[in-house]
């Protein structure tokens, strides 16, 4: 019987390939999402010779479940990547003739009547096991399936839904839908929070670019200058660079110690090698840019590709604070940042579909995808973007200014979540006028009295002790580091030039204020005081 379901199945997708667009509206969802794993986009119509853009998700609205087909278009000049799930460059797509990803032995979750025992769940060939062997990472089921259904709505062990009587502030903050005020604030009352953070190597390729944004003239509604967060990865940074902006109130987060090109070295990583990357990396920078206040707290992983449970198990045992890494899909009303003791309140977007789906002590601080459209009143709809840099359709100053008060417009004009706008530093200063383009919008909103420039852990601050704006003035988890005067800690930084068995016939400097180490720190030898293999 399974057989004939199956190859029914195929038969399903191979009839819709030859379907006209008028036959297709005939089909029922439920047939074509039938067994198909949450949040998995797929095609209606295989385009081996076309521009290859369009696809649709299962979407079960509402507490009853219906089922629609929602659809989504890569921008122009990209393409769907069925087996990345995630849009790219048209010449790298090279899938554009297949409509899903291959299916998957599939768990019987939810069956009419009990079919095994009490604290067991069945497989898909009909054998029952533990549930709490489901999504362990190791199969259990003859057939896998333990394995298979594992996303944030499916874990059989997953975080319980948001409890409002049981997640309270300042440790617990948690919605049904992602958009509660903290507080139950007036929106009115709520000051608009804006982060502008920046990924990669901090060094003399971009060190100029943030000393131009970031001059110390420019300062919030409460005198204190404004400040924005900084993802550092290892190679190429200059250490006493680091220190300088750590000395001036901007918040260092890590980004990783190798910064690998690989996204599914990401999203399939183990605990140990997100203990590695992420501890590792808060080692080296506290350590060479001598930061001693364990002020570094937060992430952000390459590809912004999360590693799903191991990466927050991670992060728990090592009181990371909080991940920014997750993205949350265009919408009407933005997200507010959340903790995930409880479930997300959203669907896990983009990321690899791997989103933690059990419960951890850590905030993320969800990064909300913009619009990038140019005249939203008239132009198509667009998929969102999640970084500025990957706004690949924004190509003057005027469209990019038009970009940021939109979205400025988007946030200020419901609840006012943190709007957040994430950067390469490569991409601001290789594009003309962007950065003059970016002071004046910072310019224009500081003149305003309700739009404050802080780092994530600022809005965390005020998200566990909301404040209105009336009273924001005197809050005094906004006043450390407000006017920060003076030099640099040294002026002439130690140039040390290392090398490291790990990367061998490669010699790198490592700028530093304090000792050269030994060796150039790297993944296996975090301090650079050297190791045996």
């Amino acid at each position: 019987m399974r057989l004939l379901v199956a190859l029914a199945s195929v038969l399903l997708l191979q009839q819709v390939n030859c379907l006209e667009e008028e036959e297709l509206r005939r089909l029922s969802p439920e047939e074509l999402c039938k067994d198909r794993i949450s949040d998995e986009y797929f095609r209606l119509k295989a385009e081996p010779e076309g521009d290859c853009r369009d696809v649709v998700r299962c979407d079960r609205a509402g507490r009853v479940g219906t089922i629609r087909l929602a659809a989504v278009r890569c921008p122009a000049g990209l393409a769907f990547d069925i087996a990345r799930q995630t849009c790219d460059w048209k010449a790298k797509v090279n899938n554009c003739d297949r409509l899903s990803q291959p299916r998957r032995a599939l768990p019987n979750l939810k069956t009419d009547e009990p079919v095994c025992p009490d604290g067991q769940l069945q497989c898909g060939n009909g054998e029952c096991i533990a549930k709490e062997l489901f999504c362990d990472e190791q199969p259990d089921c003859s057939d896998g399936s333990d394995e298979n259904a594992c996303t944030v709505d499916q874990d059989p062990n997953r975080a319980p839904d948001c409890d409002l009587s049981q997640c309270q502030l300042p440790d617990c903050f948690c919605s049904s839908d992602g958009t509660r005020i903290p507080g139950n604030i007036d929106p009115a009352q709520v000051p608009q929070m804006i982060t502008i953070t920046f990924n990669g190597a901090v060094n003399s390729d971009n060190i100029d670019l943030y000393q131009d944004i970031f001059n110390g003239e420019r300062q919030n509604p409460n005198g204190c200058q404004i400040k924005g967060s900084f993802y550092v990865s290892h190679k190429y940074t200059n250490y006493s660079a680091v220190q300088e902006l750590h000395r001036r109130g901007h918040e260092i987060g890590v980004f990783s110690v190798t910064n690998r090109d690989d996204p599914d070295y990401w999203t399939d990583g183990s605990y140990d090698d997100w203990l590695a990357e992420m501890a590792g990396a808060r080692l080296i920078i506290e350590r060479f840019a001598n930061i001693t206040d364990g002020s570094v707290i937060g992430l952000r992983a390459p590809f912004l590709r999360v590693g799903g449970n191991k990466q927050f198990e991670m992060m728990g045992d090592q009181f990371f604070v909080y991940d920014t890494s997750i993205t949350a899909p265009l919408g009407r009303v933005p997200i507010w940042p959340y903790t995930l003791y409880y479930r997300m309140p959203h669907k896990c977007h983009g990321n690899a579909q791997n989103c933690p789906s059990r419960s951890h002590p850590v905030w993320e601080m969800v990064i909300n995808e913009l619009d990038r459209r140019d005249d939203p009143t008239f132009d198509e709809t667009l998929a969102g973007c999640h970084l500025v840099s990957s706004c690949s359709n924004i190509a003057d100053r005027s469209q990019f200014g038009r970009m940021l008060r939109h979205n400025f417009n988007r946030h200020f004009s419901t609840n006012r979540a943190p709007l957040g706008f994430h950067f390469h530093a490569s991409w601001l200063k290789s594009n003309k006028g962007f950065k003059d383009e970016l002071i004046s919008f910072i310019t224009e909103m500081i003149d305003r009295n309700d739009v404050y420039f802080v780092t994530m852990l600022q809005v965390i601050q005020w998200m566990q002790k909301p404040t209105e704006l009336t009273a924001l003035r005197d809050f005094t988890e906004w006043k450390g580091k407000c006017d920060i005067k003076g030099q640099p800690f040294c002026s002439l930084p130690n140039p040390c030039p290392l090398n490291t068995r790990e990367l061998p016939g490669e010699t790198l400097r490592l700028h530093t204020c304090v000792e050269c180490p030994n060796n150039y720190p790297w993944i296996l030898d975090p301090t650079g005081d050297g190791f045996s293999f």
